[in-house]
């Protein structure tokens, strides 16, 4: 009987990788630097944003080496297995994203989310500076200011000095790098013939957050012309003109006897007090003109809210939606999304919107309106030549009882009401029309309106009668027995 044949060697296992594990290892060991604060967090994500990719090349070449070595041993090289792959995706992708994260302008991203010094530890720990900066300021010379980041007070001086104080906030990982970003980004002051710069110099640091604040004295005789990225502005005292452009910041501005110029980009404004003309353009927020002399020119976009309060020599507006133009105003005209009212304004009036309700009161002179889907009310104290048009929605005009007009008035699927004897109304299934003359004649009062009523009334010189004598008071009446009621 044969013996059996003998068994053939099996052959030798493939020996485990160490791929896997050696990257795991280097991961773990950067995290625990940063744990440790030998390396701050942020300096590892930057670290492994841009030199991810080398985890990928330690990874081939261990496997290469591991392939030779087995193939020299006449055994089978591991794979990358299903854990390897997994290890693997998630290296690619976390990697990608960070690559991304760190593409990111993050002190842009800050400032358009409003973040505060403090709010996201991400940006890094802050740390503040301060400095003073004077020099003399040459005799009839114009200040320009530029800062990208950080508020600019501009004020008058009691010499014939520039003085500067300027308040700085750093972002940075450590007190070390802070002082670095703070010696780069020295305001400066230069002069070339009579303008005089003085910039914030905020991006000397790159991309690494820097902000600027400062507080501005000169003689109030300086024009000055101001630049801003993302701070607020405030302009106080100042004979000479003014000029600011402003991002994203809130402009402050009293007491100037020069020319006011305002280019706004997602700003507010706030002026009173301005003895020459205003102007204003751009895309603003709420802006707010009281107090002012000369005239007030407003052309934009006003997304929010627009207030003109006693304007001497007349304003003009204009938007995509509505075009106003006053010859003076005496009180106030106050401006929203939805409503647009005004008081004391002296024409000629010219105005042109839709979608808003209109109130005005105490117009005096010549006015022409227009409006769409939305009611129009209009108290006239001295009546000139008046022109109201408007669609979808109804229209009220209240005159002077002595008022002397001529009248032509149509209503399209309306009708035509009138406080005044001696008119012809007729009201019609689809269209009422009124006409005629009161007292001499005098003042034209044409009025048109689609699918809304037209009301005539007479009161409008009410508010300015004195007041009647109070009634004498009455003997209180018995108490009457009270009624049980339901709730």
């Amino acid at each position: 009987m044969s013996s059996p044949a003998p068994m053939p060697p099996l052959p030798p296992r493939p020996r485990r990788s160490v791929a896997g594990p050696l990257v795991l290892i280097l991961i773990g060991v950067f995290f625990l630097l940063g744990t440790l604060g030998v390396m701050h967090l942020q300096s590892l994500g930057r670290l492994f944003a841009h030199y991810w990719p080398l985890l990928l090349v330690l990874w081939g070449v261990v496997k290469l080496v591991e392939y030779y070595d087995a193939e020299r041993h006449g055994a089978r090289a591991r794979g990358i297995g299903a854990g390897g792959v997994f290890l693997l995706i998630v290296i690619i992708v976390f990697g990608l994203a960070a690559t991304q994260v760190a593409r990111l302008n993050w002190g842009a991203l800050r400032d358009q989310m409003d973040l505060g010094n403090d709010d996201f530890p991400l940006f890094g720990h802050t740390y503040t500076y301060e400095d003073q900066l004077a020099q003399s300021f040459p005799a009839g010379a114009t200040l320009r200011v530029t800062d990208e980041r950080g508020a600019v007070n501009v004020s008058a001086s009691s010499d014939n000095e520039i003085h500067v104080a300027v308040h700085k906030r750093v972002n940075a990982e450590s007190q070390e790098e802070a002082d670095k970003w703070n010696g780069g980004t020295k305001p400066q002051i230069s002069v070339v013939g009579q303008t005089v710069t003085l910039h914030a110099n905020t991006q000397g640091a790159g991309d690494h957050w820097v902000a600027t604040d400062m507080d501005i004295s000169l003689p109030r005789k300086a024009s000055v012309t101001i630049s801003t990225q993302r701070g607020d502005v405030s302009l106080l005292g100042r004979d000479g003109d003014g000029e600011i452009t402003s991002d994203h910041g809130d402009v402050s501005v009293s007491d100037v006897n020069g020319k006011l110029t305002l280019h706004l980009k997602d700003s507010s404004a706030r002026v009173s007090q301005v003895s020459s003309d205003v102007f204003v353009d751009g895309r603003a927020n709420d802006v707010t003109l009281e107090d002012i002399k000369g005239a007030a020119h407003l052309d934009g976009d006003f997304m929010e809210s627009v207030k003109l309060s006693k304007i001497g020599k007349g304003a003009t507006f204009k938007s995509s939606r509505t075009e106003m133009e006053f010859a003076r105003i005496d009180g106030e005209v106050n401006l929203d999304s939805g409503d647009l009212e005004a008081s004391d304004v002296a024409g000629p009036v010219r105005l042109a919107t839709r979608s808003k309700d209109i109130s005005l009161e105490g117009v005096s002179g010549d006015l022409r309106l227009e409006d769409q889907n939305g009611a129009v009310e209009v108290h006239v104290s001295k009546l000139g030549n008046t022109q109201i048009e408007n669609r979808q929605g109804d229209i009220e005009v209240y005159l002077p009882t002595k008022a002397s007009f001529q009248l032509d008035a149509r209503a399209g699927n309306g009708e035509i009401q009138s406080d005044f004897d001696g008119l012809k109304i007729e009201n019609g299934d689809d269209q009422a029309t009124g006409s005629g003359s009161i007292g001499n004649g005098g003042p034209h009062l044409v009025i048109s309106n689609e699918h809304g009523t037209i009301e005539l009334h007479k009161g409008s010189d009410l508010a300015g009668l004195p007041p009647a004598p109070p009634a004498p008071p009455k003997p209180p009446a018995t108490p009457a027995v009270p009624k049980v009621t339901e709730n």
